[in-house]
Parts: C-alpha cells; structure tokens; sequence
C-alpha cells in the first residue's frame, strides 16, 4: 500500500493526495474526508502521511552521498543542505560507499529516522544496466518523495534534477574537433549514470563531424582522480605505446590536472602543442598554472532546483518530474580560442 493505492481506492489525484497528506486548504472538506478514510480503513500511516494527520514530524530529509570527500558531492551537500535549513528543514547526511548493501543499509537507516524525503547526491545510485539494482530505491519512493541529482530514474513519487552530461561533453568535443585537435583522448574513470553519458557525448561528436571514433582513445584510469600523479603516469605510458593525442577531454576537473602534470612533466607546450578541458568547473581549474578549459554543469543551481522541487512536493504542490540542464563550456589557458 502506498500513495499511489490510496490515489486509486479514493478515487483522486495523487496530487490530491498528496495535498491532503500535507494539510493544504485548497481541498474539499468531503474530498479531504474521502481520503482520510482510505488511509484509515488501510491502517497506512508512514512518515508522509503522518505529518497531514498532524503526528509526530521531524521536518527533516535525508542525504545519501557515496563519498564526501569527493569535492563535487562536498559542494552538492552543501548547497542542498544550506538551502533546505533555509526553509526549515533538518538534514541527515549518510556517507553509503559505492557498495551495494552499504547504500540500502544507509537508506534503511534514514527510513527508521522517519524522514520526511530522500535526497540522493550523485550518480553512482543508479544502475543503468540492472534495473533490478535500483528497486531499493523504488521500494524507498513507495514510502517518501525521493530525489535524484544528476541522474534520473522513472519511477512514480521520483523526481530528477541533471545536466545533460551527454550533450556537454559532445559540446566540448566539438570545439576541439573545430580547433583543429583529431586525436582526441578521452580519460576516465567511473561507469556511473553520469559517466556512461559523457562517453556517448565523446563519440555523438565525431559521428556529427563525420568522423571514425577510434576507440583506442577511449581511456579507462582504473585509479582515484585523487591520485594526480598515477593520472600523469597513466598518460604518459599511453604516449610511449604509441598513441598519438593532440588534445585531452577528461571525465573530471582532477582527471585533467593529471593531463597538466603529463604535459608539463614531458616539455610538451599547452595549448599549442596539446589542449585540455576537465568537466565540472570546480575551484581545481583555477589553483593550477596554467588554468585549466573546463565544462560547467551548473551544479549549484541543479540543487537550488532540487531543493525547490522537494519543497513543493513536500507541501503538495505540483513539481516536474525531470528537469534538464545544459552544461557551459569555460575557456581558460588549456585551450586555443
């Protein structure tokens, strides 16, 4: 039993539903009093339901993320966090790890903690290639409103904010491909939601420009981002293999501080001789020499939108169930204008 029963057994919108859950006035006293019952006679009382029938709430939400330190989930959290304490809101951060049964023991905690929604922080939840991976997720949006950031799942009681991953980074390709680069390395090191579509973007570009994509410059770094110095040695064997690039789009800002090291570390002039664009557009871009071409996928205004989207849903306003954004490519010493 869940939201979407109560909807059906009642007769009305899941929206209706939803408003007479979070005690809105712009409802029907018989059509408010049709509902009630329907939970009533169902014994169904969750968390969501219990703050409309004017029980204990804790005005909370939970954050589930699979590695703080990592600088672009840092700054997500704590853009969602400030936005939500704005509004009145608690938040419970989990720290999951990429393993599976610690992101559903994580979600389970927070469940217990009687939340009032679920934020997930990142790609690296969804699984694009089992779905059957994602139904703790689904089981979880059967109780609360679940968001995602940066990936996206169709689910009902589920809403998505993104970048088009996909599209920027064709975009970022695209301008090397017009600058005058052809063999162009593409480096990384994650096969997320996020990931997958960044490396469709890399070869959109080529197919648009009527180009082979050899697939030999489709690089996967088995190590961290973090690791700069593994990065530099990572490019500079695939040079002395035989590999010829004149240009080097990464995955992440971190990714393309290592392509940096690389071509400093072997003399090699940028951006005349090799250009380098990251992704992310993060502080990293700019604490180097020289600064680094980067893709900027809005990320604080994806989790403005997030955190606007809870809230209407969480007061049982209408909220869209995907909202897309489009990267912006930043120019800076790494590229040729």
């Amino acid at each position: 039993m869940n939201i979407y029963d109560i909807s059906k057994l009642a007769g009305v919108s899941t929206a209706t539903v939803s408003r007479v859950i979070n005690g809105a006035d712009n409802v029907k006293p018989s059509t408010r009093d049709k509902v009630l019952n329907v939970i009533e006679k169902n014994g169904y009382t969750p968390n969501a339901f219990a703050r409309g029938l004017g029980l204990n709430t804790m005005n909370s939400v939970g954050i589930m993320c699979v590695d703080s330190s990592d600088l672009y989930i840092a700054k997500a959290v704590y853009c969602i966090e400030g936005e939500l304490r704005e509004n009145g809101y608690h938040t419970i951060l989990t720290c999951t790890g990429f393993d599976r049964k610690g992101k559903e023991e994580s979600l389970s905690m927070l469940l217990a903690q009687h939340v009032d929604c679920i934020i997930f922080a990142g790609s690296a939840f969804i699984d694009d290639n089992n779905d059957k991976n994602n139904k703790y997720i689904y089981d979880a949006a059967d109780i609360v409103p679940v968001m995602i950031l940066n990936a996206c799942l169709d689910h009902p009681n589920i809403h998505c904010v993104l970048c088009d991953d996909s599209i920027a980074t064709r975009d970022a390709a695209l301008f090397l491909i017009d600058n005058g680069r052809r063999d162009i390395l593409y480096l990384y090191n994650s096969r997320t939601y996020s990931a997958v579509r960044k490396v469709a973007g890399y070869r959109k570009a080529f197919e648009l420009r009527r180009m082979s994509c050899d697939e030999r410059y489709l690089q996967f770094f088995e190590g961290s981002s973090r690791d700069i110095n593994g990065v530099c040695n990572f490019v500079t064997s695939l040079r002395r293999s035989g590999l010829n690039f004149d240009a080097i789009l990464t995955l992440d800002d971190l990714l393309a501080i290592g392509a940096v090291k690389y071509a400093l570390r072997n003399s090699i002039s940028i951006p005349d001789e090799l250009s380098i664009m990251g992704y992310n557009n993060s502080i990293f871009t700019v604490c180097c020499e020289p600064e680094i071409s980067s893709v900027d996928n809005r990320l604080e205004s994806m989790c403005k939108n997030l955190v606007s989207i809870c809230l209407d849903v969480l007061s049982g306003r209408e909220a869209p169930k995907k909202s897309m954004f489009s990267g912006m490519l930043v120019h800076r010493k790494t590229t040729l204008l």
